[in-house]
């Protein structure tokens, strides 16, 4: 869903055929910055995870020589881009899946806005905080369920406590940036509750088409496990 939903925005607002300067903050294993820069992309990845950086390089290295052309990996904070970057130095930044281990985010979004040329695109994936009641609910957990309201608190997958970022909040702050919020999409609003490891049904179309469709439709968007959110630089 987030692939499609970036490539969305890419499109309605950069030419076609414009090789994009993108930078992915925390960019995990590499798999975005792959798939963007296969699209002809300069694909920069920063990422700070040791593991997470050499199974990014191994990916890269198995990809054709025109491809690893395009593609530079750092090991670093992305808190720390102003280090590594000049501001303006990209058209697309995304920090999918980050924001949640970051206690205070507001410097490491603003610092994100800097590296942005002017009409530059920021994609953030966040934990919606507006609906963290819905898996332990749906879960059949009540004691969690309740436990969830009026907090940003919660336990992942893996077992570590991280937060939650409400679209409001989000929404002030990428203002207060200067890369206002130009749209916004819910993910996970159905399927919230499959398993990492769950098999890919045979309707897998039709979930995608419904998930698509819940995803960018109120009020279900509101109530999706993530936020997918599109600033646009000033």
């Amino acid at each position: 869903m987030v692939t499609r939903q970036l490539d969305e925005q890419i499109a309605g607002r950069f030419p076609v055929g414009q090789r994009l300067r993108v930078l992915d903050v925390g960019m995990g294993q590499g798999t975005q910055a792959l798939r963007l820069a296969r699209a002809g992309h300069k694909v920069t990845g920063l990422e700070q995870d040791p593991t997470m950086v050499a199974t990014a390089r191994e990916a890269l290295a198995a990809e054709p020589e025109g491809i690893r052309s395009r593609v530079r990996l750092f090991e670093g904070d992305g808190r720390e881009t102003g280090v590594h970057f000049l501001p303006g130095s990209f058209d697309v930044v995304l920090c999918h899946g980050v924001l949640m281990y970051v206690e205070e985010p507001d410097a490491l979004v603003a610092g994100l806005a800097r590296m942005l040329a002017p009409g530059g695109l920021l994609s953030l994936l966040v934990r919606n905080g507006d609906a963290l009641a819905m898996r332990p609910g749906l879960a059949g957990d009540w004691p969690g369920a309740l436990a969830a309201f009026g907090t940003s608190a919660y336990t992942n997958r893996l077992g570590l406590d991280v937060r939650a970022d409400r679209l409001d909040v989000l929404t002030g702050t990428l203002a207060g940036i200067g890369a206002p919020l130009h749209a916004w999409y819910g993910v996970r609003v159905f399927t919230d509750l499959a398993a990492d490891d769950a098999p890919v049904p045979d309707d897998v179309e039709a979930l995608l088409a419904a998930e698509e469709r819940a995803g960018r439709t109120d009020p279900y968007r509101g109530v999706a496990a993530l936020l997918h959110l599109c600033g646009v630089r000033g």
